[in-house]
């Protein structure tokens, strides 16, 4: 792994979650199941669970430093068939329950789809897909653009908040040492998802930063893989340039690319409210985004 992912800076929480992650040339890990983990270091104890919830508490707090704004590509590329791009842009920051991003999507319709992204213990979505409509709240696994698997789960990685995690190993992944967390959803949620039995996450060791995530059927099968691709370092900090989900019973995937970025910023008016989904926002000014080539 290249030294771009040695930094702490490497974050991945506003969007997918967080924001973004990024590296140089990095490879997709071969995805594993439950049963099938990559090869762990030899451990002759059991795994530290207060070290693990000192991990996470981290995790949770990490994110981009300030406001920005990022434009990016959703690359749809399925197995089979056309591949489709729908370009959108981000606005993001923090408040008092965590991560907040604001999104608009451009679908092959040339609408604009708008989303405001609650991340924190009490994480929720709203979207707006008509000029001055209401927004309306989005259900965890409902499609967030026609056309694009990506879905609220992805966005928010809600398993971080769970209750039931538990630290399983340190295991070797992309040539980087990592937390291999195993997350359990709460009784009320898993109701609603019967489907789901659990979140797997391996998160960078040093610099607490995510790798991948899988999540998992009630067999432990994986059914869909978060991965970090590539970094793109801008000014000081690094970000995500590409993250891919893929569909592991049709091998389908999604790219989030990053194509430009702009950091430091300060938003003023109501950009990370449900209402202000109503109203159209101005991106900053040309020559503050940093252009960033695929």
């Amino acid at each position: 792994m290249p030294d771009s992912l040695h930094t702490p800076a490497v974050i991945w929480r506003a969007f997918f979650i967080g924001a973004l992650l990024g590296g140089s040339g990095l490879q997709a890990a071969p995805t594993t199941g439950a049963n099938q983990p990559p090869a762990e270091y030899v451990q002759f104890s059991r795994p530290d669970q207060a070290e693990g919830r000192r991990v996470l508490a981290q995790f949770r707090q990490a994110g981009i430093a300030g406001q920005y704004y990022l434009e990016f590509d959703l690359r749809v590329m399925p197995r089979r068939g056309e591949e489709r791009v729908f370009h959108g842009k981000l606005w993001g920051g923090r408040n008092e329950q965590g991560t907040v991003s604001r999104v608009a999507v451009t679908d092959a319709g040339g609408r604009e789809q708008r989303l405001l992204i609650q991340n924190g213990e009490h994480s929720a979505i709203w979207c707006s897909d008509t000029p001055g409509g209401a927004p309306r709240p989005v259900e965890d696994f409902a499609p967030l653009v026609p056309g694009v698997e990506l879905t609220a789960f992805e966005l928010q990685m809600p398993f971080i908040y769970w209750p039931d995690a538990v630290l399983e190993s340190v295991t070797r992944i992309r040539s980087r040492p990592a937390h291999v967390f195993f997350f359990r959803p709460p009784a009320e949620w898993a109701a609603r998802h019967p489907e789901i039995g659990a979140v797997r996450a391996y998160l960078d060791t040093q610099f607490n930063a995510p790798v991948q995530t899988e999540l998992l059927d009630a067999r432990g099968r994986v059914l869909r893989t978060l991965s970090l691709v590539e970094l793109q370092k801008v000014g000081a900090q690094y970000i995500a340039k590409s993250i891919d989900l893929r569909i592991e019973a049709t091998r389908d995937k999604t790219r989030f690319q990053v194509t430009g970025a702009a950091l430091g910023l300060e938003f003023a008016g109501p950009v990370f409210t449900p209402a202000g989904l109503a109203d159209g926002i101005a991106p900053p000014e040309p020559g503050k985004i940093e252009h960033i080539v695929p």
